[in-house]
């Protein structure tokens, strides 16, 4: 039986849907709107087409987006007067600072600089120290994408088996630490994992990322399991995922696509997560 196809742009769809209205009674009972402060430094094309979609989806859903175009050669303190200034701004609740930043600029300093409560992305050391003793407010975006995609595709999370490929910061490690506080028994496999085909054939949930193009083959996915592919990959046939996804879906229960899968949840969860830091900083 083939696999169902988890549609990452229809539950991306629906959690802004349900964002705009709680943003719409939010905004009628406290008399101002969330506010999404995203800022980009020079000019990187993939770059400004993320900082367009964020700047669709805040009108979509109802927020004050303000957006900040500096140019390539501005300077670390330049850019970290300015994270300041929003810092400090009651109509600002969510500030981002999309990468890359140019090579003068220490991108880790922009990350640190960010208060924590208006971390949206939920990478400042503080927001992933609450994820890890499980009292997360900002879960990172994509990773809290992937646990909708799981939950809204009925998969079953207490008890489960999750193997996840690839051991990032930004994938690997918070999707782990989530899966954990789901009750998921949690296996996190790399390079130097030992016999990979066979821990993955163990999984029921099985989430590749690590950014090589059909890295999981079809034998390395069990019956029954989950698939979730967080990879993109520019091929010459087009992007691909990290998972053949004809093979494995000849043995998975469901499966996301590439493109349309884990990608459209991103900006979604950024736009729950702008709702919360104005729902928990209540100031305009």
């Amino acid at each position: 039986m083939a696999a169902t196809i988890i549609d990452g742009k229809k539950v991306a769809a629906d959690i802004r849907a349900e964002v705009a209205q709680a943003t719409a009674e939010f905004t009628e009972g406290h008399g101002f709107a969330p506010g999404l402060a995203v800022v980009l430094v020079g000019e990187d094309p993939a770059s400004q087409v993320y900082v367009r979609n964020k700047e669709n989806a805040c009108e979509e859903v109802g927020f004050n987006s303000f957006k900040y175009v500096l140019p390539a050669d501005t300077s670390e303190a330049d850019l970290l007067k300015l994270i300041d200034e929003l810092n400090n701004r009651d109509d600002v609740h969510g500030i981002l600072v999309q990468l890359p930043v140019p090579k003068q600029i220490d991108s880790n300093k922009v990350l640190y600089a960010i208060s924590p409560d208006k971390d949206v992305d939920g990478f400042h050391p503080v927001n992933v120290g609450r994820l890890v003793i499980g009292e997360t407010i900002f879960p990172p975006c994509t990773p809290a994408g992937i646990l909708e995609l799981l939950k809204r595709s009925n998969t079953e999370l207490t008890g489960a088996n999750a193997v996840i490929v690839g051991r990032s910061n930004i994938v690997g490690k918070p999707v782990a630490l989530l899966l954990l506080g789901e009750n998921c028994t949690v296996t996190v496999c790399h390079s130097k994992t030992r016999d990979l085909a066979a821990v993955c054939r163990a999984a029921d949930i099985l989430v590749a990322a690590v950014g090589v193009p059909k890295m999981i083959t079809g034998d390395m996915v069990g019956e029954g399991a989950t698939v979730i592919d967080v990879g993109v990959n520019r091929t010459d046939d087009g992007l691909v995922g990290d998972v053949d996804f004809e093979a494995a879906s000849e043995k998975a229960r469901a499966i996301t696509p590439v493109p349309g899968g884990v990608g459209p949840m991103t900006i979604s969860m950024l736009m729950r997560n702008t709702l919360r830091a104005a729902e928990l900083g209540l100031t305009s």
